[in-house]
């Protein structure tokens, strides 16, 4: 049993700390003012080949595991970019993991490397406006057609849409009341998102205003057979296989949060004499960051428990809930505390602390709430009735 990063983990971590300096608080601080996305930010990342950390050497990746991945989205928040640099780069890391697993090699060759180059961007188009996590139940349909499928329908919450060139959709091939099982008649699509059928709203929000979230209103999409993804109904099984890797970087992406917010209150408690004395001296303010710490630095370990769990082939689902929801709590525990701790300055943009507690509610909220996981956790390890 050793908690301890590798020498070659500790190094990914050094090297992105490092190229993340490039990029400093008053970089996204700007962008979060105008909203732009962080292209610069994106396309450094994919030509240092970082995109790929994760994904086979055969389509152009370095050929690491989801531990590797969460090292680097872990330092990649923790430099300062937060949820912003983070979700810039989220979708490429693991998004593409059921083209890796269930595409063929044409589609791998001819999917993967734009992407993981910056050539592409992509998005994850999932979640429905009235099904929520309810995904057996989505309306989307695609009905095929010669040469393929013809998909109506609508997604919301579609993280970078608006910048997308490809994305991985699930739709409903076979009706709901046609199947046997709910989770069978849906599948699973890698294509172009083509604006000529696709329209875009972009969906004001509280933080993360870099990384826009979208609406998008499907009509009479045609994707090409080629561009289906594993069996014709087996998509819901197809996208539980990165349902795990992605809580994971989630986890790792919160404590990343965490402990650059800690880092930002503990300086300034240091730095700011209130009544001739540090106010990091008082203990009012000592113990609050203190627990923030302890809690960031536990929820680290289930991060890289459920992660080490992944790469070796073990199911992990327990432990990835686990370390998502312990992650989020506590990275957003270390934010309010960081904004408390000082005070007016921590309510004020240009010392950055507010933004990274409006961005920690993300891995809050998404992909799946803390209600479902303590509802998956009473299930799965407490051996409760399933309450829903």
């Amino acid at each position: 049993m050793d908690f301890a990063l590798s020498q070659d983990q500790q190094d990914i971590r050094e090297a992105v700390l490092k190229h993340c300096s490039q990029f400093p608080d008053e970089y996204w601080l700007e962008k979060d003012r105008s909203g732009e996305f962080p292209v610069e930010f994106h396309m450094s990342m994919a030509q240092a080949g970082w995109l790929g950390v994760a994904m086979p050497e055969s389509v152009g990746g370095a050929g690491l595991g989801i531990t590797e991945a969460a090292v680097m989205m872990q330092a990649v928040a923790e430099s300062g970019g937060g949820m912003t640099a983070a979700s810039a780069i989220h979708g490429p890391v693991f998004g593409l993991e059921p083209v890796t697993l269930f595409g063929t090699e044409e589609q791998q060759q001819r999917m993967i490397p734009p992407i993981l180059s910056g050539e592409e961007k992509m998005c994850f188009a999932v979640t429905e406006p009235n099904t929520g996590l309810d995904t057996t139940s989505l309306k989307t349909r695609a009905d095929k057609v010669p040469g393929g499928y013809r998909v109506n329908g609508e997604k919301i919450w579609i993280t970078n849409a608006h910048v997308a060139d490809r994305m991985l959709l699930i739709a409903r091939t076979t009706a709901l009341e046609d199947v046997k099982k709910k989770t069978d008649g849906l599948t699973l699509f890698y294509t172009k998102l083509d604006r000529a059928h696709i329209e875009h709203q972009l969906i004001p929000k509280m933080g993360r205003h870099a990384v826009g979230s979208n609406m998008l209103f499907i009509t009479d999409l045609f994707i090409p057979e080629d561009d289906r993804i594993g069996a014709e109904g087996q998509g819901f099984k197809i996208l539980l296989q990165g349902l795990n890797p992605e809580r994971v970087l989630l986890g790792a992406e919160a404590t990343g949060l965490g402990r650059v917010a800690i880092r930002k209150a503990s300086k300034y408690a240091q730095e700011r004499v209130v009544f001739g004395r540090p106010i990091g001296q008082n203990q009012g303010i000592q113990h609050p960051l203190a627990k923030a710490w302890m809690q960031v630095e536990a929820a680290s370990l289930m991060v890289f428990k459920a992660a080490t769990m992944f790469d070796k082939g073990l199911d992990c689902g327990v432990e990835a809930n686990t370390a998502k929801y312990l992650a989020a709590e506590a990275g957003f525990e270390a934010c309010q505390t960081a904004v408390m701790s000082m005070g007016g300055m921590g309510y004020a943009q240009e010392y950055h602390v507010e933004r990274y507690l409006r961005e920690v509610m993300i891995p809050r909220i998404a992909p799946v709430s803390p209600h479902q996981i303590m509802n998956y956790i009473a299930e799965r390890v407490l051996e409760l009735p399933r309450s829903y």
